[in-house]
């Protein structure tokens, strides 16, 4: 899972705008949009011409409301609550601007590192098209690791981090990184055994999608004291609530393709362990071939109570992240947690969202 393009379906959009979220996201956009920006301007230095390209256009402030803006709140949202989060908990402003470069970094060297488990090529620098996704997956990893170093460099110079807490974070960073890596390996060849839904949401679920969200904490978990560094740990907590609730949502979009290369994914488990007989008998055929029960309404159509027991597993995740994040002060209402946990899917989960939350 990448911190992927979220909240695109009409309803999703309607909440964004209808109960304020957008607006009250707007200053953090503007400052989302130039952190990229910067990113790009470090780029050119990074990489040579000939595996450049023009940047595609990156919203400036009078453009935050518009569809244009919009795509990049869907693209960046969670990048651009995690900054509006630190600003809420009390970081200051140079610090602020570092987390965010970083995190822009953060989100790209996850994306390039995601191609190539799943082999995609999806990629967040203007990089010029040559042949072969992985090879340009590695590229972009490697872009990212020596853009992540300019940022931290450049807070060293402005006397925002010392070289001692650079190496820290850098360290910190990887070492996370590498952990949640260890799961992702571990499905390479696919998995010969299925967990309980209880047991594959604490080993799995809260590594790959809470432990990614809390990448963002990893930078202000090594610069920031006092009482800011313990609202920064209780913030990083419901940030990695939410990260879990992502991740149970994500595994109902993904769940042919997970099933396909036989990867973990909790509806497989909640149907293997829960299901009803009809459902266990629809999933071994599935197994057995994929054309028995192809579609693109699979779950709909076969494992629809199933998938909603799954989908009740992320409502108290998300509510208890942003019960948490109420109690640092941070805006967001509690009562929007159950419409985010439907609004965070991407476009190919937008139907699926829909089918399983309407009403018989």
């Amino acid at each position: 899972m990448t911190l992927s393009p979220v909240f695109r379906s009409r309803d999703a959009v309607e909440l964004l705008a209808q109960r304020g979220v957008w607006s009250r996201l707007a200053g953090d956009m503007e400052a989302q949009a130039d952190a990229v920006r910067t990113v790009y301007r470090d780029f050119e230095g990074v990489l040579g011409e000939e595996f450049r390209k023009t940047p595609s256009h990156v919203p400036e402030a009078g453009e935050m409301t518009t569809p244009v803006g919009l795509g990049f709140l869907q693209e960046y949202f969670f990048l651009i609550l995690f900054r509006s989060i630190f600003g809420a908990i009390g970081v200051g402003r140079d610090r602020l601007r570092l987390y965010t470069e970083l995190n822009f970094c953060i989100k790209g060297t996850i994306t390039a590192a995601d191609n190539l488990f799943d082999d995609q090529a999806k990629s967040l620098l203007p990089l010029a098209e040559h042949a072969g996704s992985r090879f340009m997956s590695i590229l972009q990893l490697m872009a990212f690791e020596r853009l992540s170093r300019t940022v931290l460099d450049r807070g060293e110079a402005a006397g925002v981090v010392t070289a001692a807490e650079r190496d820290r974070v850098q360290r910190g960073l990887l070492d996370r990184m590498a952990k949640i890596g260890t799961l992702e390996g571990s499905e390479e060849g696919g998995v010969a055994e299925v967990p309980t839904p209880d047991d594959m949401v604490e080993a799995v679920h809260r590594m790959r999608g809470g432990s990614l969200f809390a990448l963002a904490f990893v930078a202000p978990q090594v610069l920031e004291g006092g009482d800011v560094a313990k609202r920064v740990a209780a913030a990083e907590v419901a940030v990695a609530q939410l990260g879990t609730a992502f991740q149970i949502v994500d595994d109902l979009t993904d769940f042919e393709f997970d099933l396909g290369r036989r990867s973990h994914n909790l509806l497989v488990s909640q149907i293997s362990h829960r299901g009803t007989p009809e459902e266990r008998a629809a999933l071994a055929r599935l197994r057995a071939g994929p054309g028995s029960a192809r579609g693109g309404d699979v779950v709909e159509s076969h494992f629809k109570d199933s998938a909603r027991a799954v989908l009740e597993r992320a409502y108290p995740e998300a509510r208890a992240s942003f019960e948490g994040l109420r109690a640092l002060g941070f805006w967001l209402e509690v009562e929007l947690a159950e419409e985010v946990v439907h609004a965070i899917v991407g476009l190919d989960g937008t139907r699926r969202m829909e089918a399983l939350t309407s009403p018989e």
